[in-house]
């Protein structure tokens, strides 16, 4: 469902197009679903437990919700992505996650399928900033 608005110009009243709130919202959260796993593949290289993760993200501009996160997490270790092991730390147990040998294969090859993917829009869309 799409409205329209009149927009009024130094060439006339014109109708353009505007998505409902909630639409635009869908469309935002499917974009942001590829990009918060490669982008936790990629923190991951390194070693995180859950908060230092969530905080790293934070820290680039990337808020991801605890309960989106750590499902997440959870899934890329069923699948084989992730390793992780608990240790004590500041007297507080936390589960550590990196990054398996066949995380990094994935992240490597999802990183050239996004750079691609960024490449081709960047041109279907005039390099819209």
């Amino acid at each position: 469902m799409c409205l329209t608005v009149v927009v009024v110009s130094h060439d006339g009243p014109t109708e353009e197009p505007v998505l409902p709130n909630d639409y635009l919202e869908t469309l935002r959260s499917e974009m942001r679903r590829g990009a918060i796993v490669l982008a936790v593949l990629g923190q991951l290289r390194r070693e995180h437990y859950g908060y230092s993760l969530r905080k790293a993200l934070a820290d680039q501009g990337l808020s991801v919700e605890e309960g989106t996160l750590y499902p997440l997490v959870r899934r890329l270790e069923q699948q084989g992505l992730l390793a992780s092991e608990w240790r004590v730390e500041n007297k507080r147990r936390k589960r550590f996650y990196r990054l398996s040998d066949e995380g990094r294969i994935v992240f490597e090859q999802l990183s050239q399928d996004w750079a691609a993917i960024d490449a081709s829009l960047r041109a279907l869309t005039g390099d819209i900033p």
